[in-house]
């Protein structure tokens, strides 16, 4: 939002120092932004930081130059991390982040054009594009959460992205801070000169079995791993997460009591807890910080819909939605599962052989979306009772009673969003 006083005065100064090409590039930007907002094609965010690129190639460098920049990238929990580390470093100053989850260049340029006094920005930012968004932001910190299988049709096989993020990183200056349980996400780090290490857990290992350094079969002895062949092995962690605390270097541990629920986050959680501490802001503080945020973009959220509780969860890879079983309701409670595979879900549905649907017996389950009849088909082979419904008022009608756990992945997600918002 537009600042008045003070804040509008350190805007201004901001925007001055911009050069004229620049500032040509945001006031298109915007206005590209406004007109898509006006023909109901979404927040904007992206075409207006396609436009303003197009107009300034240099723009994300420039408007992040006075920024300290905190880098989030991962398969799974970037956007809710990056709430948290904005939650946390606001003890700290003003925070500008990419709230909505735009995470490539175009919509992280919109984010940091919005105008602002801020002296962080934090940036959630797609695992394809960190090493090029890292040279142009110089950040202070990069938190490195996991890598899994994703996006089948356009992502990397995921050691080739390790191997990326371990080549495009290798010069940074900025403090890693990385998932020591991951091994790829340790490789990853491994090249970097400053690695702070977290034991954030690992519960979807099935995309590292094999060692990224030498390609052997990977040992997994409880939260341990190593490799025999070459001696690549897990580090020693800064930070841990145990049970409902933060653990940090010192050896004192500091409760979590989030409004976010699930093991996932009380990861995410501990992630963040050590990226505040790089700027300054100690655990106790971080962490009271965090308590505030009760959902992210809708995830999580219960709304009612019908006359029934709806809980809406995001799950779009297997290593979601095994996070996700964990979390929900138990037996009788009522499941609804929505695939879509549009071009921001991946094209490619064969990921969902390798969920785990079989922890859904004894739920009742309503299967709906673009893609219902090649989840149906899952389902079935997982030897689950199950309905195909045509909508989401279908599913809720036939449920039976209690709160109802809808499951879906990127875009049928936000349709459910758009469902229980216009009800």
């Amino acid at each position: 939002m537009p600042g008045t006083g003070s804040e509008a005065a350190a805007t201004g100064a901001r925007d001055s120092s911009l050069p004229a090409r620049s500032k040509l590039a945001v006031t298109a930007g915007k206005m590209a932004a406004a007109a898509s907002r006006t023909v109901g094609r979404g927040s904007g965010s992206v075409i207006g930081g396609k436009v303003a690129l197009k107009l300034d190639p240099d723009l994300l460098a420039r408007l992040a130059d006075h920024l300290d920049v905190v880098l989030v990238s991962a398969t799974n929990g970037k956007t809710t991390t990056t709430r948290l580390i904005a939650e946390a470093l606001g003890a700290a100053g003003p925070v500008i982040s990419n709230a909505l989850g735009a995470n490539m260049p175009a919509g992280i340029t919109a984010a940091l054009a919005g105008g602002s006094d801020a002296r962080y920005g934090v940036i959630e930012v797609d695992e394809k594009y960190l090493a090029g968004v890292a040279r142009d932001t110089r950040p202070k910190a990069i938190a490195l959460l996991n890598l899994s299988r994703d996006q089948l049709d356009r992502a990397a096989e995921t050691r080739m992205l390790a191997e990326r993020w371990r080549e495009g990183l290798k010069d940074t200056e900025a403090v890693i801070i990385a998932n020591a349980d991951d091994p790829l996400v340790t490789w990853a780090a491994s090249s970097c000169q400053r690695v702070v290490w977290v034991a954030a857990g690992q519960a979807w290992k099935e995309d590292a079995w094999s060692c990224p350094s030498c390609g052997g079969v990977m040992q997994r002895p409880g939260d341990d791993w190593f490799c025999q062949e070459c001696g690549f092995r897990r580090p020693q962690p800064h930070w841990a997460l145990q049970g409902s605390h933060v653990i940090d270097p010192n050896g004192a541990a500091w409760p979590i009591q989030l409004q976010l629920p699930g093991r996932a986050n009380l990861a995410n959680a501990t992630s963040s807890a050590a990226v505040a501490a790089v700027f300054g802001v100690p655990p106790q503080v971080a962490l009271e910080r965090m308590q505030s945020v009760s959902a992210v973009a809708g995830r999580y959220d219960v709304v009612n819909y019908q006359g029934r509780d709806v809980r809406l969860l995001l799950a779009k890879n297997p290593a979601g939605w095994l996070e996700t079983f964990s979390l929900i309701d138990g037996p009788p409670t009522p499941v609804i599962l929505s695939v879509n595979a549009l071009d921001a879900d991946g094209t490619d549905t064969s990921w969902l052989w390798d969920v785990d649907y079989e922890r859904l017996h004894g739920h009742p389950v309503f299967v709906m979306g673009q893609r219902r009849l090649d989840l149906a088909v899952r389902l079935e082979v997982a030897g689950l009772q199950f309905h195909v419904v045509e909508s989401l008022e279908e599913a809720v009608r036939m449920a039976p009673p209690g709160r109802i756990e809808a499951i879906a992945n990127y875009t049928a997600f936000q349709q459910l969003r758009k469902v229980v918002a216009g009800a």
